[in-house]
């Protein structure tokens, strides 16, 4: 048997013989196994919580130009706000054609809502999709807060914006822009007032 200096160990090898190998030479590579593994079994604790939920059901009322009711498949009415957009308040030239515009989108409709948080009044803030009105066997592929702001009946909410991707919010500013420029909707006015500059105003008086 071979003499062993005493930092030195003898294992069994794979094929029940013995190998030689140095301890103080191996302990760099266990350590950093040992601190990957702990990193690993760490990650869920530390990762981000997602909060994304998806609704599918069908809407049952439309209260204004950017909040609707979905009645979901197991019964459950969940008020929604559509992501990204601002539609006029109730007293505000052309609330009631925002309202009737998303009335006509939605109301009777099979919808799937992508939800991302909860407002303060307890309602999902979500981008909502419904199928094209004029192909009732296609995928829900009419975002209908974009559709919103395409037809001059909502502003895009900047004030949310990081809230969106960087692709939607591209998306919401050009449909804004562009239905600023064709004069659509609310933006035949010559200065229409955003709603949330009109909410402000009303409760600083």
């Amino acid at each position: 048997m071979p003499n062993l200096a005493s930092n030195d160990r003898v294992a069994p090898d794979a094929i029940g013989g013995r190998l030689d190998f140095d301890v103080r030479r191996a302990l760099p590579i266990i350590r950093w196994v040992m601190i990957g593994a702990v990193a690993v079994a760490l990650v869920p604790f530390y990762a981000p919580s997602a909060t994304a939920e998806e609704l599918t059901g069908k809407v049952v009322r439309v209260a204004d130009g950017d909040t609707v009711t979905v009645l979901t498949s197991d019964k459950q009415e969940v008020r929604v706000r559509l992501a990204g957009i601002d539609a006029p308040e109730k007293k505000q030239p052309y609330s009631n054609r925002s309202k009737q515009n998303l009335f006509r989108l939605t109301h009777g409709k099979e919808v799937r809502a992508d939800c991302h948080k909860t407002d303060r009044y307890g309602r999902k803030i979500c981008k909502v999709w419904v199928q094209p009105q004029d192909c009732p066997r296609c995928e829900k592929t009419v975002e209908v807060g974009h559709a919103q702001i395409v037809a001059g009946l909502a502003w895009w909410y900047r004030k949310y914006g990081k809230e969106q991707s960087e692709e939607d919010r591209g998306l919401y500013i050009r449909a804004e822009n562009e239905a600023r420029s064709r004069q659509r909707g609310l933006w035949a006015d010559a200065a229409p007032v955003p709603p949330w500059e009109y909410r402000q105003a009303g409760r600083s008086q």
